[in-house]
């Protein structure tokens, strides 16, 4: 028997908390360096370069620098995201005319996916600027654009309340949406062709597909959402990093900014540890929520 919506939704909301936290555990420091780079594209040779630089300037507490609100952001942005995916999917059955709990295709998922990013949008931008913000922070310090530098959440959230108001916490919310809603397309899109593609060869439901096999499904979901959307979220950190300076620049005039000054390269700046990380943070958050969901479903059931 299938479980009440309210507890449905309850129960993907929570998986997709312990996801979103497993997520920032096993990617934090890789997140720094790519965060940084996007930037700063100019100051680092490339990943090692950037990973070593910060290690010997703050220490092993650099590289896990915005980790508060990255589990945060995390947190909030994949139980929205969990619990709307849920519902996406009752749409998509209404919109498509199928019964109630029938069996989606893999890219009837994806569709689900994509529209319910929106919703997640709106709880992540406001993390994630901070986020973004601490992690740049010795940058900006160091190459004088501000003139001292924050260190914890509180005093950023602080600043922006003061100086830019309730607004200023959406800095690159469109830029945000226009990232996720083709991003997770991709990302869950992958992430079901893959664990198709594992229960086929298994011979087995995609649900008994096993550890290994959901680890690499997610890593293989997070590569396809970033190789599509990189150049949008390199876009997105620099207007919230730069927004710090008082300049509040918008999607398409920094992404030209970028393009002409820079060239096009700069809009990849971070690739490497974005994709080294990819496959830890994406199997552990897919691998976190489907045994947490699994186990809260069978707990429902008994």
């Amino acid at each position: 028997m299938a479980p009440h919506p309210v507890v449905q939704a309850i129960i993907d909301l929570s998986a997709g908390a312990v996801g979103g936290a497993a997520c920032v555990f096993s990617g934090q420091p890789l997140d720094t360096a790519k965060v940084k780079m996007q930037t700063f594209p100019g100051l680092y040779r490339g990943f090692l370069h950037c990973f070593l630089s910060t290690y010997r300037q703050v220490g092993l507490r650099g590289l896990y620098q915005g980790t508060s609100p990255a589990l945060m952001a995390n947190i909030a942005e994949n139980s929205v995201l969990f619990m709307s995916y849920g519902f996406c999917q009752e749409v998509v059955r209404f919109t498509c005319s199928l019964e109630k709990g029938a069996v989606l295709s893999d890219m009837q998922k994806a569709c689900a996916g994509s529209v319910a990013s929106v919703f997640s949008s709106l709880v992540l931008c406001p993390t994630e600027l901070v986020k973004c913000r601490l992690q740049a922070m010795h940058e900006m310090a160091a190459s004088g654009q501000i003139a001292t530098a924050q260190n914890s959440v509180w005093s950023v959230v602080k600043s922006i309340a003061q100086n830019e108001g309730p607004t200023g916490f959406f800095q690159g919310l469109t830029t945000t949406i226009a990232r996720e809603v083709p991003g997770y397309f991709c990302f869950f899109g992958a992430y079901e062709l893959c664990r198709t593609f594992f229960a086929d060869y298994l011979r087995c439901s995609k649900d008994d597909i096993g550890v290994a096999p959901i680890v690499f499904s997610g890593g293989f979901g997070g590569a396809c959402l970033w190789l599509v959307v990189y150049p949008m979220d390199c876009v997105k950190s620099r207007i919230q990093v730069m927004s710090m300076t008082g300049k509040q620049a918008g999607f398409f005039k920094t992404f030209m900014h970028i393009f002409r000054t820079e060239g096009f390269r700069a809009l990849y700046s971070g690739l490497t540890p974005t994709m080294i990380r990819t496959f830890p943070a994406n199997g552990a958050l897919f691998l976190g929520y489907e045994a947490s969901r699994k186990l809260m479903m069978s707990q429902f059931d008994s």
